[in-house]
């Protein structure tokens, strides 16, 4: 069976750019990790970077509506594989090599430098060859297929279905597994999964190739891009798809991505409400909102559902090594703190002492130095202090000279590339603010340290799930945090209290996690004080709160 998206028809009518997305998901298929487009201004002559078995391969793409890719591509690619330290280089097209493209390669094999040539012949061999799938390195987890087992009878009896799993613990693979078994029973199925950023729905169109055979087309639908058809899987914005919906395209399936995005009116409830007769689930690790809405009354109870401290205790995130840089306490505000009501705003004023980048920088070398093969992520309050965290750290240890910054005010190539040289270890630490919230997969973190505030459980959730991804020599994912905020206690409390009774029942873990405070003086009177305020993790600054004195602390 040929792959749909490597044929002569589907290879011309895409465009240069339906060149570049066929011969991504064809990487897939072969066995590549971490493929990632960098086409565009400044990229060196490289349209696609992509690791196998720990080699760096550098693509050049050169589309032709008709004739032949001449030595310029070549020369280009010669280019790449310089700038990138690449060990393998291939120039594909979807027609033909010119004679002169040929006779370059061959002079540059001459001195010893190979490069490969793929054309549209090729493809077509490589779409008859590779296997039917995405090659999977790990088979379904036993939750895994309990939550797509779930949601399929959910679907069946009440047309709706909700999972909720954390970060790290395969939302998307579970997603995938629902849709790939439609399209097993039924080829010729109609899919729309839909999420509301413009990058996240490219991410999600490439995690979903692993799930789906090579003969379903996925269409990517947003403003910038407007497909030749909607067969197949579609993914799209929920603005796009909501214009598709109103003019006639009619889904089977909906999955609806980072679910909590839904609200009780607006653009996703007008699209479901349109797809009424559609089986409709979503996928989320943190479902809760910032106003009333529960998302349970548009998709029904959880059909699945497993949180950190389980997904921890169970062995399928890793261990955590956890520890809360809360030792500036000023004591001598304590007691007049507990005999008054004070908002949060003045209470962490006048009860911390925020630490100072030295401080920050020793405590950093200390965790590195005690890690093997460290990769370190650190969020930042705000995209100038992210880059001047990354110069700091930079300029701090020899280790770190190339640490590097990432926001969403950087192109999308410049983050790609940054991904992919963290990725292989060539940048050690990256300082970032929001960017590794959602949908970016770096299971090779084994450090992350939290310098910002942040009143939101969600993000909080989302940023420590970062680090939790189990890769192999990872023991446990060591954290320090920063944050000076009583609220920043009362989470990582509330997630020591669960994670002990959870791990109460898996007596059998290589890796039993540790979370404590570096004062456990401090730990301690936070832990009585917090005991009862379970509201306080996600309250506003003008709160007031009045905790009682507890004995034997002073």
């Amino acid at each position: 069976m040929s792959a749909a998206f490597l044929t002569a028809t589907e290879l011309r009518e895409g465009g240069p750019e339906g060149l570049t997305k066929a011969l991504e998901r064809t990487l897939w298929h072969l066995g590549f990790q971490d493929v990632r487009v960098i086409d565009g201004a400044h990229d060196h002559g490289a349209d696609l970077l992509a690791v196998r078995d720990r080699e760096q391969w550098v693509f050049q793409s050169k589309w032709k509506a008709h004739g032949t890719a001449d030595h310029a591509g070549v020369d280009d690619l010669e280019r790449a594989r310089t700038h990138y330290r690449a060990d393998k280089a291939v120039l594909v097209t979807n027609t033909n090599i010119a004679a002169s493209a040929e006779a370059r390669r061959q002079a540059l094999a001459g001195i010893g430098v190979d490069i490969t040539l793929w054309h549209g012949a090729t493809l077509d061999a490589i779409g008859q060859r590779m296997p039917d799938r995405v090659p999977a390195p790990y088979a379904l987890r036993p939750y895994q297929e309990q939550a797509v087992a779930a949601i399929e009878r959910d679907l069946d009896a009440e047309g709706t279905a909700l999972l909720v799993l954390a970060t790290g613990l395969g939302k998307t693979v579970v997603g995938g597994e629902v849709i790939g078994n439609l399209l097993g029973s039924r080829p010729d199925a109609r899919v729309l999964v839909v999420a509301h950023m413009r990058d996240l729905v490219g991410q999600l169109e490439k995690a979903l190739w692993r799930h789906i055979p090579k003969s379903v087309p996925t269409r990517l639908l947003t403003g910038e891009n407007k497909p030749r058809a909607l067969d197949g899987v579609v993914v799209a914005t929920v603005e796009s798809a909501l214009s598709a919906v109103r003019t006639g395209y009619e889904p089977d399936l909906i999955m609806i991505d980072e679910t909590h995005h839904v609200a009780e009116t607006g653009r996703f409830a007008e699209l479901l409400d349109l797809c009424g007769t559609t089986g409709q689930f979503g996928v989320t690790a943190t479902p809760w909102r910032g106003d009333k809405f529960d998302i349970t009354a548009r998709f029904g109870h959880p059909s699945f559902k497993m949180g950190i401290a389980e997904g921890m205790a169970a062995g399928y995130l890793s261990a955590v090594d956890y520890k809360l840089y809360a030792d500036g306490v000023d004591w001598d505000a304590v007691q007049d703190i507990s005999r008054h009501g004070y908002s949060i705003k003045d209470l962490n004023r006048r009860l911390f002492l925020p630490q100072r980048d030295e401080e920050i920088v020793e405590h950093l070398r200390a965790a590195w130095r005690e890690t093997a093969e460290p990769r370190a992520i650190v969020f930042c309050q705000t995209i100038e202090h992210a880059e001047h965290m990354a110069g700091v750290l930079a300029v701090s240890d020899p280790a770190w000279v190339r640490a590097s910054h990432l926001h969403s005010g950087l192109p999308k190539r410049h983050r790609d590339v940054l991904l992919n040289e963290f990725r292989l270890g060539r940048v050690p630490v990256i300082t970032c603010v929001d960017v590794f919230n959602e949908g970016v997969d770096v299971p090779d973190v084994n450090l992350i340290a939290f310098l910002r505030v942040t009143h939101s459980r969600r993000i909080f959730v989302q940023q420590l799930g970062r680090g939790l991804r189990l890769s192999p020599g990872k023991k446990a994912l060591k954290v320090l945090d920063f944050v000076t905020d009583i609220r920043r206690a009362a989470a990582v409390l509330n997630l020591r209290r669960t994670l002990e009774a959870e791990e109460s029942e898996h007596l059998e873990l290589p890796h039993v996690s540790r979370i404590e405070f570096q004062d456990e003086t401090v730990g301690s009177l936070m832990d009585m004080w917090i005991q009862d305020a379970a509201d306080l993790e996600t309250a506003a600054d003008e709160v007031r709160l009045q905790f009682p004195l507890p004995k034997g602390i002073l």
